[in-house]
């Protein structure tokens, strides 16, 4: 059994066809990366997996389950998280609150139950805050924790966005250019917690990237896009060597 399974998956805006009949398979336990030139339709698939976007066409499986027509709020609760380009966190509160929110999609409590902070609620609080502190941990954030996301600097919000999608402990996370706006070695830190949650956390990648140097060191398997179409599907290796990716990437 597949893992996570796309079939024919195609989005039309218009006459525009943004993702054009993609088919991909991704294993348990592997870094799956997705690459290719601006407009490829790279952040779109992922759209299309949060459920942001309607298929025109295609189904999306995961763990044997359709999932194409789950309601978006739903899909944090199948174990699909993601990160985004462009930041998507809230500045005036601390990494503390920001966490806190990944564990949103577990909550068991009402509002009534809330309001009187009934031992059930004290209970769940008690889990909740133990997530959040080994995911702090793991990312080296315990120097962070109390701070407010506007005056960190870009890089540990990258991080602190990392960690929120882990805190909804996902069995798959999706990865939108998690190196973007990075510097050196803050981008080889970033292959350095990819790589630990593959083997640490026993969590399933699936990433769009544009540095091929944290694609070939941490992907098992690429493939690359180009007008929302496949171009190759392999190895790093295999996918840069192939002549339509080489074309695709540097004309001609």
């Amino acid at each position: 059994m597949t893992y996570f399974r796309v079939e024919d998956l195609a989005i039309h805006f218009g006459g525009i066809k943004a993702v054009d009949g993609v088919n991909f398979e991704v294993e348990k336990g592997e870094v799956f990366s997705i690459i290719g030139p601006n407009g490829a339709g790279k952040t779109t698939i992922f759209n299309l997996i949060s459920r942001i976007y309607e298929p025109t066409e295609g189904k999306l499986v995961f763990e044997d389950q359709d999932i194409t027509n789950v309601p978006p709020h739903q899909i944090a609760k199948r174990g699909i998280a993601r990160t985004f380009q462009n930041i998507e966190l809230f500045e005036h509160a601390t990494v503390l609150q920001n966490l806190l929110l990944g564990q949103h999609a577990h909550r068991k409590s009402n509002l009534a139950s809330e309001l009187l902070f009934l031992p059930g609620v004290r209970q769940q609080e008690l889990r909740f805050r133990e997530k959040i502190e080994e995911v702090i941990d793991f990312l080296d954030l315990a120097h962070y924790r109390d701070s407010m996301i506007m005056n960190l600097p870009y890089g540990v919000r990258k991080v602190v966005e990392l960690a929120r999608a882990l805190c909804t402990e996902p069995k798959l996370l999706l990865l939108d250019e998690p190196s973007s706006g990075l510097n050196v070695e803050e981008t080889e830190d970033m292959g350095f917690w990819i790589d630990d949650i593959k083997k640490d956390l026993g969590i399933t990648v699936l990433m769009v990237e544009h540095d091929m140097g944290l694609v070939s060191e941490v992907s098992d398997k690429v493939l690359a896009l180009n007008y929302g179409r496949v171009l190759a599907t392999g190895t790093p290796e295999e996918v840069q060597r192939d002549p339509e990716v080489v074309k695709a990437y540097l004309g001609g």
